[in-house]
């Protein structure tokens, strides 16, 4: 089975490597088809914009074509960043957006936070369809750890008891948002008789 990542992130093509290649799947980034669109994500959900993604990428290409849209959910501040995530402060270093972030927490005693991740699959089915994956944690004052992924290194996971930054690419495979969500998506490609067991 061929699977497009509707994306050129190197860490989140990684993640879903990371899983799928196990089961036989071969996987593509943009890139490795010369596919170059930019996909404005105008929706007001993950799931909006993980669709509209997916349906832009699923009219240049045959194989099927999984888009994921994700973010951290902040619940003492309205779950901002969200779906803004990616394009908060955009052009600055995550660094300074921890920073940010912290200055919107200071005096407030709850640092609830989940990860939320959500796949839209295109060209398997005559409709989309979604898989959703969470984690949870909370938000720490300072950066841990050695990655430099988005909002890893002050995203301590309730799961693993360590930022995802802290954590190797196989243990956040299996704590993270995006790994429950490609799980869910593996589960289903199982029983639908599209993969068989791992190599």
């Amino acid at each position: 089975m061929e699977i497009v990542i509707a994306s050129n992130n190197f860490h989140k093509i990684s993640e879903f490597k990371g899983v799928l290649e196990k089961y036989g799947v071969k996987i593509y980034s943009l890139n490795d088809l010369n596919i170059h669109v930019e996909v404005d994500e105008t929706g007001k959900t993950f799931k909006e914009n993980a669709f509209l993604k997916a349906e832009a990428i699923s009219k240049l290409t045959d194989k099927v074509v999984v888009a994921d849209d994700s973010g951290l959910e902040i619940r003492a501040l309205d779950n901002f960043p969200g779906i803004y995530s990616a394009r908060f402060m955009e052009g600055h270093p995550y660094s300074e957006k921890f920073v940010a972030i912290n200055k919107m927490l200071d005096g407030k005693l709850d640092r609830y936070a989940r990860f939320n991740s959500t796949l839209c699959v295109m060209n398997l089915k005559p409709e989309p369809l979604y898989f959703v994956g969470y984690a949870e944690g909370e938000v720490l004052k300072k950066p841990q750890g050695e990655s430099s992924f988005g909002y890893d290194p002050i995203f301590y996971s309730y799961k693993a008891k360590k930022t995802f930054a802290e954590l190797s690419q196989d243990e956040k495979n299996a704590v993270s948002h995006r790994g429950e969500a490609i799980k869910a998506l593996v589960k289903y490609l199982e029983e639908n008789n599209y993969i068989h067991e791992k190599l």
